[in-house]
């Protein structure tokens, strides 16, 4: 007999009512979370003597914590709900945060092979891949998000990446740039770079940040952001942008239109104007190395 994960996470918003279910068994009839996007900021923690050091967060598809006292203690909400319910094996936690929760998920028997009977209605995105130079419109393959994302972390733009770093004249970076890089248009396929030859856009939006003075404050801000999830984030081949992909559903509204309302947003919330050049869907995205680049594990698993 068994209920998935996903179920539970499903019916109790990335598990936050199960943090708000088991702290109000510990104070009742007061406010135990106060959510604002995807952090709930500093709640008493039972597991600490009810001081408030409990911070909970939204971290992708599922809510975690984490004491601001304690190291060890951090994990999951699943990790939390075993705190209070003393209950180690996975499949009776799952039926008892059900029980209590009155979540009413159907407890049945599992089919090993059920998933074979399932549409599958996994998201690819798919982006053309050019080699250099940037004046060659032709793509050479199809890539998916998760091989562009190896691409840019592997050693492969290492050596090209440092050599263009260290041109300090503004128009010789740029010529090297546009001579030396491969580069993807993540925005969609292409039989050529051009918008008017579009073959199908991927969903994603490419969003560049350039000439930072806080980039790493930014790359953190944008993780977090509780509006937009990201998909892929790296930094610019210059050294001192980034490269913000996030997802977007252009079945009523257009690309470009989806752009301005997005630029509008980072200038709302972080005060920051855009690169303009992102409004374009056959924009390109030159592929530069950084190990530290940034990619959601739906992609991961592809």
């Amino acid at each position: 007999m068994e209920i998935s994960r996903e179920a539970i996470l499903d019916k109790t918003h990335y598990g936050l009512k199960i943090y708000a279910y088991v702290l109000r068994q510990y104070y009742p009839n007061q406010t135990v979370l106060s959510v604002k996007g995807r952090d709930c900021g500093i709640t008493r923690n039972p597991f600490n003597g009810g001081k408030e050091t409990l911070r909970i967060h939204i971290d992708g598809i599922i809510a975690t914590h984490r004491d601001t006292e304690l190291e060890a203690f951090k994990g999951d909400v699943f990790d939390f709900a075993q705190y209070h319910f003393r209950i180690t094996d996975e499949e009776d936690l799952y039926q008892k945060i059900n029980q209590e929760l009155h979540l009413n998920l159907e407890v049945k028997e599992k089919d090993e092979l059920e998933w074979l009977n399932e549409p599958d209605d996994t998201w690819y995105a798919n982006c053309s891949f050019f080699k250099a130079p940037v004046r060659n419109v032709f793509p050479s393959e199809t890539l998916r998000l998760h091989q562009v994302f190896a691409l840019i972390t592997s050693n492969k733009y290492k050596k090209i990446t440092e050599e263009l770093r260290a041109i300090t004249n503004v128009k010789e970076a740029r010529k090297f740039k546009a001579n030396r890089f491969d580069y993807v248009t993540l925005s969609g396929t292409f039989e050529k770079r051009s918008d008017n030859n579009l073959l199908k856009h991927s969903n994603l939006l490419t969003i560049d940040f350039d000439h930072l003075e806080n980039l790493q404050e930014l790359r953190t801000q944008l993780l977090n952001d509780e509006y937009f999830e990201t998909e892929m984030l790296f930094i610019s081949p210059s050294g001192d942008g980034l490269k913000w992909i996030i997802r977007i559903d252009i079945s009523e509204v257009s690309h470009s239109e989806y752009f301005t309302a997005v630029a509008n947003y980072i200038k709302h919330n972080y005060n920051i104007e855009v690169d303009q050049s992102g409004k374009d869907v056959s924009r390109a995205c030159f592929l530069p190395y950084d190990p530290t680049a940034f990619l959601h594990k739906r992609h991961q698993a592809l």
